[in-house]
């Protein structure tokens, strides 16, 4: 999965990575080369006494080590900037992909994983990116032009790298093993912690109305102690790492300086040569111990990267049209024929076999009891989620053929739980009208009811709004959910629900003067309160996920039981009729 996500996404950066590995290989021969002139100098130069030998070759080795500096300069510039630019191209390809997911693919992954996804195991495939480009592609270099280097000095001392090199790979390659699943783990403890952190900070004045304050900080403590356990065992297994490194390393260095020793006594070796000779192994072993730091990070990376791939894999099952529908007639007649929707894995159907028309100028209502599909029927029309059986029609076009912009423009959804963007009052009304002027934003909130309060703010329609419009009450919320609709003017309005918060003044206030704002539109109403459905064109009653009814208030009154059930738990049967 690492491979083939890197592959992917280092694509279109062949140049640099071209440049990058030419002056990674230019710097590591510097390197290289720097042993075998220090030990010319030892035995050309400080042995023999002659000054001007060192002096030149000295020269010579200065040289060499700022053309090395200069290549690694910019060996590492362009491995940053590339490691960069590859963690953004990830990163906003996880985040095109989750914003063509629907609701279902939303809720199969959880906010806090797709947030860790998008964020933390990006981060961690850019680092090791980064790492490659910076050590792992000068130390293969390194390491084979050492051992070719110490073979030329001296084959016989060469047999102590014969030894080294296989034992510093067995002792990597267990630790690599040990570590891989511990990273998963990882990774999957850092999600619990995410979401059991936006659970509180969303829900605090849950936590505080029930004073459950001790029982999330146990809830916390309890997934925060697992990360740091997981984390404390992986430690453990990387502190390993470097001992045994430096364990080999050292034992090797004294191998070299014993045999070496008696290697110059007996005249078969130069001191010089000696020198470079160590030289050489502490490179070698250098070259092996970055292979080491990558071999650390490179398992957490392919846990990350197969958390990505499973995002950028995820096909959503709302899929865009091939050929679309760019252009509709424009009058905003609604069909639903027949249709149903099933989750995936689900015994039962939400819906089944619903039929419904909603035509221009009239105003439809859908009622039911909590969970008989209201809200799920809604969403098939502006394509939360598409209908698993039957057509949901828009001006005798099926909406899965519809260009998303198109049908975004025709169907204006105020949510059963409206949501406000940080920013201010003015930029959330724009939200799905840009060009909406400011005497458009005032007329869309005096027929929401929401002009009153909004001018009491301080700045008016400037007037900052938190995330989540966390900073206005629930029916000012709502309010300015449906002001936001009808700045965009479509030709369908779908409320679900969306006067649940509001006092029985302000709604009556609010379908007063709705009903002229859309006298012309088709309106599909989704209620529990009866006084808000009551004077509808046409009453739809829902009852487990099947229609049971339809027509006017009084017709089902007479004739429709569940209805009457509905109606009788709201209002005396004096006020029903």
């Amino acid at each position: 999965m690492l491979i083939r996500l890197l592959r992917t996404h280092l694509s279109p950066y062949k140049k640099p990575i071209t440049l990058l590995v030419l002056l990674q290989f230019l710097q590591t021969c510097a390197t290289l080369y720097l042993p075998t002139l220090n030990a010319h100098i030892i035995d050309n130069g400080v042995v023999k006494g002659d000054t001007g030998y060192i002096v030149s070759f000295g020269a010579l080795m200065i040289g060499i080590s700022m053309a090395q500096v200069v290549c690694n300069i910019g060996a590492v510039y362009y491995g940053a900037r590339t490691a960069s630019a590859v963690g953004r191209d990830i990163r906003a390809a996880v985040f095109d992909r989750v914003q063509s997911f629907s609701a279902r693919e939303v809720g199969h992954f959880g906010a806090p994983s797709l947030i860790t996804r998008t964020t933390n195991d990006v981060q961690q495939v850019q680092m090791l990116t980064l790492m490659t480009f910076t050590l792992l592609v000068s130390a293969p270099i390194m390491c084979v032009g050492g051992i070719i280097l110490a073979l030329g000095l001296d084959v016989p001392l060469s047999a102590v790298l014969v030894a080294v090199v296989p034992v510093l790979g067995i002792c990597v390659t267990l630790i690599v093993r040990r570590l891989r699943p511990l990273f998963r783990t990882m990774q999957t403890r850092l999600d619990t912690v995410n979401r059991v952190l936006r659970e509180q900070i969303s829900g605090n004045r849950v936590i505080r109305a029930f004073v459950r304050d001790d029982y999330e900080k146990d809830r916390f403590r309890g997934a925060n102690t697992e990360l740091t356990q997981t984390s404390l065992a992986t430690g453990r297994m990387l502190a390993l790492m470097f001992p045994i490194v430096m364990t080999v390393v050292n034992v090797s260095s004294i191998a070299v300086v014993w045999f070496g020793a008696h290697r110059i006594d007996s005249g078969g070796m130069q001191i010089g040569d000696l020198t470079a000779f160590l030289a050489y192994l502490m490179q070698i072993v250098m070259s092996v111990m970055m292979a080491t730091f990558m071999f650390m990070m490179v398992p957490r990376a392919e846990v990350c990267a197969e958390r990505i791939e499973e995002v950028l894999g995820t096909d959503s099952s709302v899929v865009p049209p091939s050929a679309p529908v760019v252009e509709l007639r424009r009058h905003g007649h609604l069909e639903v024929r027949r249709a149903g929707f099933r989750y995936p894995g689900a015994e039962e159907p939400v819906l089944k076999a619903i039929d419904l028309v909603a035509r221009p100028g009239e105003v439809t209502a859908v009622i039911g009891s909590t969970g008989s599909g209201k809200s799920t029927l809604l969403g098939l029309v502006p394509r939360l989620f598409d209908a698993t059986e039957g057509e949901v029609l828009v001006d005798g076009v099926d909406v899965s053929t519809i260009d998303p912009k198109v049908l975004a423009r025709t169907v204006g959804l105020v949510p059963q739980k409206p949501y406000l963007f940080a920013g201010t009052v003015a930029s959330n009304l724009r939200y799905g009208n840009p060009d909406a002027t400011d005497e458009e934003l005032w007329q869309a909130l005096e027929v929401a009811q929401a002009k009153g309060f909004v001018q009491t703010l301080e700045n008016g329609l400037d007037s900052p709004i938190a995330q989540g419009g966390t900073n206005v009450s629930g029916g000012q919320r709502q309010r300015l959910a449906i002001a936001r609709t009808l700045v965009q003017r479509p030709e369908i309005y779908l409320f679900d629900d969306s006067f649940s918060a509001l006092d029985y003044a302000t709604d009556a206030a609010l379908r007063a003067a709705l009903a002229e704002e859309t006298a012309e539109a088709t309106v599909v109403i989704v209620a529990q309160r009866v006084s808000t459905i009551r004077d509808a064109d046409r009453i739809v009653v829902l009852d487990e996920g099947r229609i049971v009814g339809s027509g006017r208030h009084h017709e089902l009154m007479a004739d429709n039981e569940t209805y009457r059930e509905i109606v009788l738990s709201q209002l005396t049967e004096a006020e029903a009729a």
